[in-house]
């Protein structure tokens, strides 16, 4: 059986391609700069003046897997500051298969359907005048009642709703306005660590836990809510190193502002597992993805997924100067991702994503306040 399926693997080998196409043409990473527009959002029409896009977090690079970084919560650090990972004093490689994974190139196709199929835009503007970057990022449908995988530095946004903060889901090529969304979760730590990312020019960071999960709570059109909204599963293992993927998300670097709001396209592209890195000592939590065209501002919050259509990272930092080929774009797995929802609620996402968006909500309702009074604090000084 074990020959049979080596044999299987080489043939699948034969087919297998490695692309790199975009379907917009262009490149994004995190979010990206406007000029003054006018962004429609689920709610209503801002006009803002200034809306300027939150630079792509800068991955502080780690030690590979064979010289893994520490935990990267030191005490001293002030909260206000971005974590940035440094070398363990002894170092342990993380045990994960090492051999590439071969596929055929029809498996890799499926899944680049599935996941352009749950891919969203999400697009959060600021009141003008505020010292808050408004930005254009991305998200997955993992939930089919309604649950959108995005990274913590995007949904804190939805954070300071009663603050004029207006976020709007957007789906389809070229996006439009499609729901309304609050939060179901977001990791309490990383927003102290972190609060100041809203402010900063040009903030940095390792991507620990910098995810959310947004919940869809109605529609922004005429339209109803579908019974189930199209998904790519979260997975609970980690690739390998040389594995291929495919990446998705809504890449706006290059794109002026009228562009943003009216011709937003996709940028699904073919590559693979680069390296893995840990925060930990043996655990897989970063998936380096090298350079390619979804390498670029907006990507933030986009998926990674395998061959078996399954969404293995989340797209959290990248560079985003030079051409896009030399860029490094990093996502946390899915399983970080797992652990550390466990480990903050105590509750696996799977039991979530059974509850209703609302309950979910409702939920989750109560942590707001002090968390946003945490980013208020920082707009006040």
């Amino acid at each position: 059986m074990i020959r049979f399926e080596l044999m299987a693997i080489l043939l699948a080998s034969l087919l297998f391609a490695v692309l790199s196409v975009s379907f917009s043409g262009t490149t994004h990473r995190t979010a990206t700069p406007f000029s003054s527009i006018t962004v429609t959002t689920a709610t209503s029409s801002i006009a803002v003046p200034s809306l300027v896009g939150l630079p792509s977090l800068t991955l502080e690079e780690p030690v590979a897997t064979t010289t893994p970084p520490a935990k990267s919560r030191a005490p001293t650090m002030p909260a206000h500051h971005a974590v940035v990972a440094t070398p363990a004093p002894a170092p342990v490689p993380i045990p994960v298969l090492t051999i590439p994974l071969l596929v055929a190139q029809s498996a890799l196709d499926a899944s680049a359907s599935a996941l352009r199929g749950a891919l969203v835009n999400i697009l959060c503007s600021a009141p003008a005048g505020s010292r808050i970057h408004s930005i254009s990022a991305s998200g997955i449908m993992v939930g089919a009642q309604g649950y959108i995988l995005t990274n913590a530095h995007v949904a804190q946004y939805f954070l300071l709703a009663d603050q004029g903060v207006s976020c709007a889901i957007r789906t389809g090529d070229p996006a439009t306005t499609a729901y309304r969304a609050k939060l179901a979760f977001i990791p309490a730590p990383w927003v102290r660590d972190n609060a100041t990312v809203l402010t900063q020019a040009a903030p940095s960071g390792t991507g620990e836990r910098d995810f959310a999960i947004l919940a869809i709570t109605g529609s922004a059109t005429k339209a109803p809510l579908p019974i189930f909204f199209p998904t790519v599963p979260l997975s609970f293992s980690v690739p390998a190193s040389g594995t291929p993927v495919v990446i998705a998300s809504y890449g706006a670097q290059f794109l002026q502002s009228s562009e943003i709001q009216t011709a937003l396209s996709p940028t699904i592209v073919f590559g693979s597992v680069v390296k893995l890195f840990t925060f930990g000592t043996n655990t897989a939590d970063v998936l380096s993805l090298g350079g390619s065209a979804a390498a670029q501002e907006g990507s933030s919050g986009g998926g990674v997924a395998d061959a078996l259509g399954e969404l293995v990272g989340d797209i959290t930092t990248s560079t985003i100067e030079g051409d896009t080929s030399t860029r490094t774009l990093s996502a946390i797995t899915a399983s970080y991702i797992r652990r550390e929802y466990t480990a903050e609620t105590g509750e696996t996402l799977e039991l979530l994503f059974t509850r209703s968006p609302a309950v979910a909500v409702a939920t989750f309702a109560p942590t707001v306040p002090g968390l946003e009074a945490i980013l208020l604090d920082v707009l006040a000084h």
